[in-house]
Formats: C-alpha cells, structure tokens, sequence
C-alpha cells in the first residue's frame, strides 16, 4: 500500500514538473518554434513576412537560421540556408539582396540589408561550431569579408555600418552618412569578432556605444530609425520620418542581449515605451500591441532594472513580433536564471 502510495506521489510531482516546465519559458520557446515554422517558414525554406505581401527578406532568413541553430533544428537551418543562397545571394560580391516578393522578378532590387548580412554570417559561424560544418564557417568568412570591403567606413565618430551598399552615403543622401543603429548587433559582433580581422570590432562596437549615447533626440529623448552623421551631432536623417519605431526598438534589445558593459546605455529606455514615438513630439503615433513585442519588454526590463521578466505564452500572428519574442526567449537563456525563470 505505501509503495502504491509512493509510486502515486512520484508521478503527481512528475507530471506537476512537467506542466511547469511546459508553461514557462523552455515551454514557451519549444512551442513558439513549433508554431512559427509552421506558419512562417515554408517547407522550401522562405521565411515569410506576412505584414508585407508576404515577402521575404535577409533578415527573416538570418533570424530563422539563427533561432534553428540555437533550438539544434539543423533541418530547418539548412533549408532555409539553401533557398537563400539560391534565392538572394545573387549579387556576386558576398552580399545578399535584401527583398524577395512572390511576384515576378522576385528580386528586382538588389540592394542588400547590412542587418540581414551580418544575421546570416552570425548564424553560419554559430552553426560550422555546433556541427563542425567548414562551408558554413567558409561562406560566413565571405559575408564578414563583403561587409568589410563595402559597408564599413570612417567618420567623425569613428568606423560606421552602412545599412546598404547604395542609398546611405555619398550623392545618395543630402544629409549622408546616414545609419541605422539598429544595425549594431552587439551579441553578434562578439561572435564574429573571431571569425575575421579584417574589421575594426573594438571600434565599430565603441562607434555604436557613442552613437546611442548622443542620439537622443526631443522631448523623448530617444534615438530615430534613421539617424543623419553629416553635422557634428547626430539627427535625425531628412529623408526618413522621426520616428522611434520599428527599427530602433531592436536597440535596447541588442544592448541587452550584449556586454554588460553596454547596459548603462539602458537606463535611457526604461521603462521601454513598445510604441512608434514622433521623437519631435514625444508623442505616440502607434501602439505596438501585439503581444509579442512583450518579451523584448520583458528582457530589456529584466536586464535593465533587475525585474523579474514576465514571459507570456507565443501569439504568433505577424512574422515580426513573433521573431524578437522567440529571440527575446533565447536571449533570456543565455543571460541566466534571472531572466529566464518564471516570476513567482
């Protein structure tokens, strides 16, 4: 009778460990993949933006090749590494085209996305260690390689990234240079600083250190999108609208997920406004209210002020939330227990 009794007690506290792993952010994170692929990724390995005519694009592709690295799915890190080499790496100087639209020519701008760039080399170098694979860590070279040649280059603050080989600089910007420092991935500068030294990461992490620190614009006091380095102090780019949006929300987000020396640069944000603020005004001009911009709350909050992070389970309704809150997840992990457990 008492074994009976026991054996009922063991299973009762396994089963109870189990729905609490299940729930909290390991389960969150296993269950959120499982969803977005099945809803972002197609099985030729396209990832879809479905907010934009279902497009796709380098950065979907280095994200998804990023979070499949890390959860170990290598058949979907390959898949989705195929379609883009046979899909956007079509300019021939190591750089990928940065759109790709379901209609015919699917690649009719071949511009690259320097943030896409530097995604799929991070993700390739993550992905030759963990399966000792030699072409990805060879075709991460070539992207670091291209990056360098083309898209790294000097200023008044120090060495910058070009978010794309055309449009940002010289006669094609009145205000040029103009960057965006939601380019800066710090976690993954820390990765590639050992793949090639043939860019400047000390200083190209120093450059975006200062650049967040000064661009801090209005009443908001909060950095643009597209942020102008033609003066002696960076504004707000001319051609594009002042916006804190959807691009700089990666800022803190990078800040956070890096070197806890750059985590000072936080206390600007916090608590993190999940909103499209007009930096003239400091008022709202959007809300970003899917849920699953939470999580990049949730981690800058957690790293930021040392608040127990507060992780919800997957919505997965648009491609881009649902991305930075499975990377949000993963971030957590690796900066440790206190961001990754679940509040009491």
């Amino acid at each position: 009778m008492r074994v009976t009794v026991l054996i009922i007690a063991l299973l009762a506290a396994f089963c109870l460990s189990t729905a609490t792993e299940a729930s909290g952010p390991a389960g969150f994170l296993k269950d959120g993949w499982r969803q977005y692929k099945d809803r972002f990724v197609t099985s030729e390995g396209r990832v879809v933006d479905n907010a934009n005519g279902d497009i796709s694009h380098s950065e979907g592709q280095g994200y998804v090749m990023l979070i499949a690295e890390r959860l170990e799915d290598r058949p979907t890190f390959e898949a989705v590494w195929q379609w883009t080499r046979s899909n956007l790496l079509v300019r021939g100087d190591g750089l990928a085209a940065w759109r790709w639209t379901p209609q015919a020519p699917h690649v009719f701008d071949h511009n690259n996305a320097t943030d896409g760039d530097i995604l799929m080399a991070w993700a390739l170098a993550e992905a030759a260690d963990r399966w000792d694979v030699l072409e990805y860590r060879q075709s991460a070279q070539r992207i670091i390689d291209a990056i360098a040649t083309n898209l790294v280059v000097p200023s008044r603050f120090g060495p910058i990234l070009l978010p794309g080989l055309t449009g940002f600089a010289g006669k094609d910007q009145p205000d040029a240079p103009v960057v965006n420092l939601s380019y800066w991935i710090f976690p993954a500068f820390k990765r590639l600083r050992g793949l090639s030294d043939r860019i400047d990461w000390d200083g190209l992490v120093a450059t975006g250190r200062t650049l967040i620190g000064l661009s801090r614009f209005g009443p908001s006091r909060l950095p643009t999108d597209w942020i102008s380095l033609a003066g002696a102090q960076p504004e707000p780019a001319h051609a594009f609208a002042a916006v804190f949006g959807y691009d700089a929300i990666r800022i803190p987000f990078y800040l956070a997920w890096g070197e806890p020396a750059d985590r000072d640069l936080l206390t600007p944000f916090l608590p993190i406004d999940l909103s499209v603020v007009d930096v003239t005004t400091g008022n709202q001009r959007q809300r970003l209210s899917d849920p699953d911009y939470e999580a990049v709350a949730a981690l800058v909050g957690c790293v930021g002020s040392h608040s127990p992070a507060q992780w919800r389970p997957f919505h997965g309704e648009f491609y881009y939330p649902a991305t930075l809150y499975l990377l949000a997840l993963i971030a957590a992990g690796e900066l440790g227990e206190q961001c990754s457990r679940r509040p009491p």
